[in-house]
């Protein structure tokens, strides 16, 4: 590790190449392949969203079979596959998922955590895509400025 950030077309290459590694892991082994596949999804959906969107199906799939304890981690990568249909204009797809991830990270870790405003930010920005939602955005984010400048300070990225 380098410590550099990836982007484009070698990121791409990466992504493929750490998905081939691990494509032959049995399900035991779920840890590397899920990585991989997020990996790989997450590197295709900007530029090639169609191609990455079956990547990240199938890696929620595997997710909620390995990880069907551990909804917390189950909803990262549920966000990872609402950003891509987001990218696809499929924003009422992605508002479904949005709002599930938001209201269950509020349900187990409560308003103030980081994850929980971070998912009500993300669904504020589905909701500002969707005609007819804005003023519900602007509501929710309303509301959880106070609370992220509370938790959070006043200086973090989200606030």
């Amino acid at each position: 590790d380098c410590g550099q950030m990836f982007h484009g077309a070698v990121k791409l290459a990466l992504g493929w190449a750490c998905w081939k590694m691990y494509l032959g892991r049995t399900e035991m082994e779920a840890y590397h392949r899920r990585f991989s596949m997020q990996v790989l999804g997450c590197s295709l959906y900007m530029s090639r969203p169609q191609e990455a969107l079956p990547v990240l199906e199938a890696n929620l799939a595997l997710c909620r079979r390995s990880w069907s304890w551990d909804d917390n981690f189950t909803r990262g990568v549920q966000g990872n596959l609402a950003s891509c249909l987001d990218h696809l204009g499929r924003h009422e797809e992605s508002l479904v998922i949005r709002r599930e991830i938001y209201a269950g990270f509020v349900a187990t870790l409560g308003v103030s955590h980081p994850d929980s405003i971070l998912g009500g930010c993300n669904l504020a920005g589905t909701l500002m895509d969707q005609p007819g939602l804005r003023g519900e955005a602007i509501t929710l984010l309303r509301d959880l400025l106070p609370v992220a400048r509370k938790s959070l300070g006043a200086d973090h990225d989200i606030t």
